[in-house]
C-alpha cells in the first residue's frame, strides 16, 4: 500500500527524526537517495549534463547535495539559484568544491541530459514565481527529477492552481505526499520513487492499494460457501428507456464477488435475456426478496424518484449512482439522516457539483473548479451526506465519513466510455453484499474497473461491457501478482 502524509505530518516526523542525529545528516541521506536514483536515470554519469533548479531553503540544499554528489562521479553539473541570496549555503558550497558551477543561462535546461527540480519543496504553496516560470514551458531533452514535489503542485491536495514544471520522476523523501497521487498534481509527478530517510509518521490519511492489498480483500468462497452466504446484490436500475443500464449494472454485479444478483425493474426481459442467471422481478425493490446490499440509480430516470426511497428504507448498504443522485441532490442529506447501514456514493464531477448544491442551497460549483481539488470535493460531500464518497474522473477518490481517503492508482482514459460506471456500481454493491465496507468496496471495485478497462482496451476502444467481461482476467491478475505468479 502506498501511505500519504501531509506536510504537517512529515514537518513533525521530520523535527523528531532530526532531534536525535547530528546536524545535517537529515539532510544527507535525502540527498544520497536523490542522487542514487538520478545516477540510475543516467546512461552514465560521467560526463554527463546535469542542472540544479535550486530555490531557497531545505528543497534547494537536497538538490545542491545530490549535484555535488553526481560531479564527483564526475557529472557536468550547473546549477540556476532561483533565489540566489536565500540558497542553502552548505549544499552551494559543497557543490562548488565537487567541480560544479554557478550559471544563469536558461539554455542549460534544454542541453540537460539530467534536470534537477529543488525550486520549491513541500513547504511551497501556489504555482510557481516569475523567476521559476520559464522552466515549465521550456523543452527538454532530458528527464527532469523533481525533488519530493513537482514545483508548483500542491503536496497536500494535488491542486496545481499555476505554473508547474512537469516531472519525469518524482523522489518522495521518508513517505509519498497526497498531492502526488491525485490529479490534477499526480499527472505532473511521473514515476514516484520511494527514499527510506529513517522517518516514522503517523497513520496516513491518503492511500493507494495495491495489488497485494486488494487480493487482501477479495471475497473469496470457502468450502462451505453457497451462493446466499456469499451474499446477495439487489440491483434497482433501468428504464423503458435507458434498459441498457440495468444490463451494464447487473454485468458489474455477476462479477463482483457476491454469490447471486436480483434485478428489480422494468427492464427485466433484457436483463434476464442476457444474463438468465440473474433474478428477476418487474416489479418494486420491495419485491425483489431478500438482499444483502443494493445498488440504485444507473438510467432508472424518472422512476427513481419511487426507488430510492425504497432502497434507502431497506437498511442495507446502498450504492446511489448516476439518476438516483440527481434525486439525492433533490432531496438533499435529510434522505440519509435515518439511516444506520452504509451508504456509498459514486458521483462524477457534475454529479458531486449537484450534490453540494442540495447540501447547501446555493448554485452548484464548476464541475472543472472540483475536478481541480479532488480530494477536497470527495471529503466535503462525504461530511455533508455522512456516506462514503467515490469520487469519479482522472483520479478516482474514495472518502469515507470520518475523512480516510483511498485513491486508485489503475485508471484509464478508455473508462470514458457510455455505461462505464454502471459497471462500477454494480461491481462495488455486490462487494458491498459480499461483506466489504464502504471504504473497502468502494476502493477494490476503482482498482478493478480500472485494470479491467486496460485490459478490455489493450489500447484500443472499448465498451462498457467489455470492461464487465474483462473483471475475472482482473480478478486473476490482482490474486496472481499478489501471490507472486
Amino acid at each position: 500500500m502506498r501511505r500519504a502524509h501531509t506536510v504537517e505530518q512529515v514537518r513533525a516526523a521530520e523535527a523528531d527524526l532530526m532531534a536525535r542525529l547530528p546536524e545535517g545528516a537529515l539532510m544527507q541521506r535525502a540527498a544520497a537517495g536523490l542522487a542514487a536514483t538520478c545516477a540510475r536515470l543516467l546512461p552514465r554519469v560521467y560526463g554527463s549534463r546535469v542542472l540544479v533548479l535550486a530555490g531557497s531553503g531545505d528543497n534547494g540544499g537536497d538538490a545542491l547535495y545530490a549535484g555535488a554528489r553526481l560531479a564527483r562521479r564526475g557529472a557536468r553539473v550547473a546549477a540556476v539559484l532561483l533565489a540566489p541570496e536565500k540558497a542553502h549555503a552548505g549544499g552551494l558550497a559543497a557543490l562548488r568544491a565537487a567541480g560544479g558551477r554557478v550559471t544563469a543561462d536558461q539554455g542549460e535546461f534544454e542541453r540537460a541530459d539530467l534536470v534537477l527540480d529543488g525550486i520549491v519543496g513541500i513547504g511551497g504553496r501556489g504555482g510557481l514565481r516569475p523567476e521559476a516560470q520559464p522552466y515549465a514551458a521550456l523543452p527538454r531533452r532530458g528527464r527532469v527529477v523533481a525533488v519530493d514535489v513537482p514545483s508548483g503542485v500542491d503536496p497536500d491536495t494535488g491542486e496545481v492552481p499555476g505554473a508547474a514544471l512537469r516531472a519525469d520522476v518524482t523522489v518522495c523523501f521518508g513517505t509519498y505526499k497526497p498531492g502526488l497521487l491525485i490529479d490534477p498534481g499526480a499527472s505532473y509527478a511521473g514515476v514516484l520513487q520511494l527514499v527510506g530517510i529513517g522517518l516514522e509518521p503517523p497513520p496516513a490519511p491518503v492511500a493507494a492499494l495495491q495489488h497485494a492489498d486488494v487480493a487482501a480483500l477479495l471475497p473469496v468462497p470457502g468450502a462451505e460457501s453457497d451462493k446466499y452466504r456469499r451474499g446477495v446484490v439487489g440491483v434497482a436500475a433501468g428504464s423503458a428507456r435507458y434498459p441498457g443500464a440495468a444490463v451494464l449494472a447487473v454485468a458489474g454485479a455477476l462479477r463482483g464477488g457476491a454469490g447471486a444478483v436480483r434485478y428489480a425493474g422494468t427492464a427485466a426481459d433484457e436483463v434476464v435475456r442476457r444474463f438468465p442467471e440473474a433474478l428477476v422481478t418487474a416489479g418494486g425493490p420491495a419485491e425483489a426478496g431478500r438482499v444483502q446490499a443494493w445498488v440504485v440509480g444507473p438510467g432508472s430516470g424518472e422512476g427513481v424518484r419511487e426507488l430510492l426511497p425504497q432502497v434507502l428504507a431497506a437498511q442495507v448498504p446502498v450504492l446511489v449512482d448516476a439518476d438516483g443522485l440527481t434525486e439525492l441532490a433533490r432531496l438533499g442529506p435529510a434522505a440519509l439522516a435515518a439511516r444506520t447501514a452504509p451508504t456509498l456514493l459514486t458521483p462524477h464531477t457534475g454529479e458531486a457539483a449537484r450534490l453540494l448544491a442540495g447540501a447547501d442551497g446555493g448554485a452548484p460549483p464548476a464541475a472543472d473548479d472540483l475536478a481541480g481539488a479532488r480530494l477536497a470535493t470527495a471529503r466535503r460531500l462525504a461530511a455533508a451526506y455522512r456516506a462514503t464518497v467515490l469520487l469519479k474522473g482522472s483520479t478516482t477518490v474514495v472518502a469515507d465519513l470520518d475523512g480516510a481517503v483511498r485513491v486508485n492508482p489503475t485508471g484509464t482514459s478508455w473508462l470514458a466510455t457510455a455505461g462505464s460506471g454502471d459497471v462500477l456500481s454494480g461491481l462495488a454493491g455486490s462487494l458491498l453484499a459480499a461483506g466489504l465496507g464502504p471504504l473497502d468496496a468502494g476502493s477494490v471495485a476503482a482498482h478493478l474497473h480500472g485494470l479491467a478497462g486496460r485490459t478490455a482496451a489493450a489500447g484500443a476502444p472499448a465498451a462498457a461491457l467489455d470492461i464487465a467481461e474483462a473483471l475475472p482476467e482482473a480478478w486473476r491478475t490482482v490474486r496472481s501478482a499478489a501471490a507472486g505468479r
